[in-house]
């Protein structure tokens, strides 16, 4: 395996982008792209019921929750960006996909903003704000296909081939490999684990 292949497999910070294997970046994605769907399911239903102001309001607070949440996975994906080599097809791709991810983030901001000056209004959410939701998640797709691209066509912070092999060996126990202690594993018990 060359040196740019294992650097981009490797985290810039443990302790803040996740060990080795376990990258943070994949578990916070999960907040925003599950707020901002869930804010679009909110927006069509506001547009069905006889008294919306409900779904349009909690719109607004999974917008704002996934604005929060993105900025959170921002941050864990600019230490993976870091790891990766400069001027190599996954910079490339990683560039591009923080760059829409910025994007949709901050388009998002803006429909917080647009959302929030008729907060206190009962009415369905307005063909606008609405349309930008739908625009914003179709970017926010075409991101998640270049996230997914990193990370499996890549391998960008994904274990290494040997590492990944443990886990096809067969053994005799159910429970041999699953409760085996690794480097990995004795380095989130000391640093997650009250007590350890």
């Amino acid at each position: 395996m060359s040196s740019d292949t294992d650097r981009g497999k490797h985290p810039v910070s443990a302790g803040l982008a996740g060990p080795y294997g376990h990258p943070f970046h994949p578990i916070l994605v999960t907040v925003p792209i599950g707020a901002w769907v869930s804010s679009l399911v909110f927006d069509i239903g506001s547009r069905v019921v006889d008294t919306p102001g409900f779904l349009t309001q909690g719109s607004v607070w999974l917008i704002g929750i996934g604005v929060l949440g993105a900025v959170a996975a921002a941050m864990i994906g600019f230490l993976d960006l870091f790891a990766i080599p400069t001027g190599t097809p996954a910079f490339r791709t990683g560039l591009i996909h923080m760059s829409l991810n910025l994007a949709v983030t901050a388009a998002y901001i803006v429909n917080f903003l647009w959302r929030h000056s008729t907060y206190e209004e009962q009415q369905q959410v307005s063909a606008g704000p609405l349309a930008l939701s739908v625009v914003s998640l179709a970017a926010l797709a075409v991101s998640g296909y270049l996230g997914g691209k990193l990370a499996y066509h890549f391998g960008i912070r994904v274990a290494d081939e040997s590492t990944q092999a443990e886990g096809f060996t067969r053994t005799t126990g159910l429970l041999d490999d699953a409760l085996k202690i690794t480097p990995e594993s004795t380095w989130v018990l000391q640093h997650w684990s009250p007590g350890f």
